[in-house]
């Protein structure tokens, strides 16, 4: 399987050599923000949100003194705005009171965030600071993993440790925006676009029928 792997790894720079992160952002803490504000949402919607919220609170601690409904006005179109509003807000106090108001580094420290699970730390372990801790799993490298016979989960912690166990280590940052760019460009969720595919011969998967 190893083998398979690393042939999929391959083929997916070549035609990706530009995957990276989508969202923008300035700093570690502006990432936290759009990484947090992505979730069911698509990464566009977030930079357009993002773009008028990070010219109106320019720093951690404006964040943290924040009025809750006019923050709750600001990110709303980007959904779930309630709790995603109170993870930020919260998170900001956090990161104020018990880390000097600079993003923690550590897995442990992110994760003791509120609403930051692996797949955010990940995240921003790796684009923030160079860091690789394991392998973010969103719903396209989740659904990829699957397709491809590279794991036969559904728990993304669970898939996350079968692709670490495939991957080398330095490869665990880069391998989330590979499978993105694929399953946004070819293996979308409900009609793969299996005729095109340039790893259907590695891709242990039906065909899709149109």
């Amino acid at each position: 399987m190893k083998t398979e792997a690393l042939k999929i790894y391959r083929l997916l720079k070549e035609h990706y050599p530009r995957a990276r992160i989508a969202l923008q952002y300035k700093s570690p803490w502006e990432l936290l923000v759009a990484t947090v504000l992505s979730a069911q949402c698509t990464d566009k919607r977030v930079n357009m949100v993002t773009e008028k919220l990070f010219a109106k609170y320019r720093s951690v601690k404006e964040y943290a003194s924040a009025d809750i409904n006019e923050f709750e006005n600001d990110i709303h179109t980007t959904g779930f705005f309630r709790n995603k509003a109170k993870n930020i807000l919260d998170s900001a106090k956090i990161i104020l009171k018990k880390h000097k108001g600079e993003v923690p580094r550590t897995m442990e420290e992110l994760t003791a965030l509120p609403g930051i699970g692996r797949k955010t730390a990940n995240i921003i372990s790796f684009n923030a600071f160079g860091q690789i801790f394991g392998i973010a799993v969103d719903t396209h490298v989740g659904r990829l993993s699957q397709r491809l016979g590279l794991s036969g989960r559904k728990d993304p912690l669970k898939i996350e440790q079968d692709l670490m166990g495939l991957f080398p280590k330095k490869d665990w940052g880069r391998i989330s925006y590979l499978f993105i760019e694929h399953g946004r460009a070819v293996c979308a969720a409900k009609k793969p676009d299996c005729d095109i595919c340039f790893l259907k011969g590695l891709c242990p998967r039906k065909p899709y029928s149109k």
